[in-house]
């Protein structure tokens, strides 16, 4: 399976509200739920008035576009990971998968992964 590292730091957040949130940026995922607004994005564009954020993340996707039917993708990725104590935080667009990973790990989580035979582009 081929991975590809997206290369900018992201940052992990909490807002009140949406109302500063410029939907121009290339960039983000955006969660609401009745508990709350999470917002995941280059730290770099953090709203001003986000209520609590985790910095330091890195991520890399699974390329190509992901059938609904398939099952299993990402389990073995997590696998690895767990195995490793390296934490994840997963997004998912319609077509694929982003795992984000702290910044102190993000290496070591490349080695383990190119070492189990998926490949980096």
């Amino acid at each position: 399976m081929r991975l590809k590292i997206i290369d900018e730091n992201l940052t992990i957040c909490k807002l009140e509200n949406t109302n500063n949130l410029d939907l121009t940026k290339d960039f983000f995922f955006l969660a609401k739920t009745e508990d709350e607004i999470s917002l995941v994005c280059k730290t770099v564009d953090v709203p001003s008035d986000t209520i609590k954020r985790e910095d330091n993340w890195k991520a890399f996707r699974i390329v190509g576009e992901l059938d609904f039917q398939l099952i299993g993708i990402l389990s073995p990725i997590a696998k690895i990971l767990a195995d490793n104590s390296i934490g994840l935080f997963v997004v998912s667009t319609f077509n694929t998968d982003y795992i984000l990973v702290k910044n102190d790990k993000f290496d070591k989580a490349i080695e383990l992964l190119s070492n189990a035979g998926y490949r980096f582009v």
